[in-house]
């Protein structure tokens, strides 16, 4: 699947940057609104207005769950194996036509007939404002009160496809067995509530793209990730408001 699926917002590329350069921005308080496509972060804007319009990264101590279960992912480092795709299919009983993740892919023209290739893991945002819960007309998602993760039952849906067409991702998809929609849950059925730690993507990647934890607890290796002072973090479509909970950084 090609990343132009997406809609595309114009700003300022910054992909030419010097490390020195990029870190000025952090220390003048700046932090990354857009999206990132094939070397560019496409805005930026004070912390401060970030996280009072419902922005990127939550300030340290307001995470509403705890757990609260995120996801990192380290786009440069995908080798777009399709190695967690076919971990979840096996782990969550994916069928051929489905998906609950996926890689996306970007050509950026260099000079000449050179180009350079940018994958980007795409999955479920569970996100803090989900748009596909205030949609569903019989209760079949919701944000789980314990972890923060957005779940379904597919008990409950009716099959009326309302919550895929809210979804901003486009992280859903219709499962033909169940006559009900399906999507990634961070493998809360099939590994989190077993004991395990991780989901089958991360635990799967050999490139250590996919990081999974609480980002609400300091200790953990995704705070860490996101709350470096020389790290950019950026969200899919945050003018969406739905305040994803999937972040990417570009180290």
């Amino acid at each position: 699947m090609r990343i132009d699926d997406f809609e595309q917002l114009r700003s300022e590329d910054l992909s030419t940057l010097p490390s020195a350069e990029r870190r000025k921005f952090l220390k003048l308080g700046l932090a990354v609104t857009g999206i990132y496509l094939g070397g560019s972060v496409l805005s930026l804007t004070s912390v401060q207005n970030a996280y009072g319009s419902g922005g990127v990264v939550p300030e340290v101590g307001k995470y509403p769950y705890n757990p609260h279960y995120t996801m990192v992912i380290r786009e440069k480092l995908c080798i777009d194996c399709e190695r967690c795709k076919d971990a979840c299919v096996k782990t969550n009983h994916v069928p051929a036509y489905g998906f609950r993740t996926t890689i996306l892919e970007k050509r950026r023209s260099l000079s000449g007939d050179k180009f350079e290739t940018t994958f980007m893991p795409v999955l479920c945002n569970h996100c803090n404002r989900p748009p596909c819960v205030r949609v569903c007309p019989t209760t079949a998602t919701w944000k789980d009160e314990k972890t923060g993760i957005v779940v379904m039952n597919p008990a409950r849906c009716i099959g009326c496809k309302t919550c895929m067409t809210a979804c901003p991702y486009n992280a859903r998809y219709f499962k033909e067995e169940e006559r009900a929609v399906d999507k990634c849950d961070f493998c809360l059925l099939s590994r989190l509530s077993k004991g395990e730690t991780t989901t089958a993507c991360a635990d799967a990647c050999p490139a250590d793209v996919r990081v999974f934890g609480d980002i609400a607890d300091p200790a953990s290796r995704v705070f860490k990730l996101v709350h470096s002072p020389e790290t950019m973090v950026w969200v899919l479509r945050p003018e969406t408001g739905a305040i994803p909970n999937i972040f990417y950084i570009n180290s």
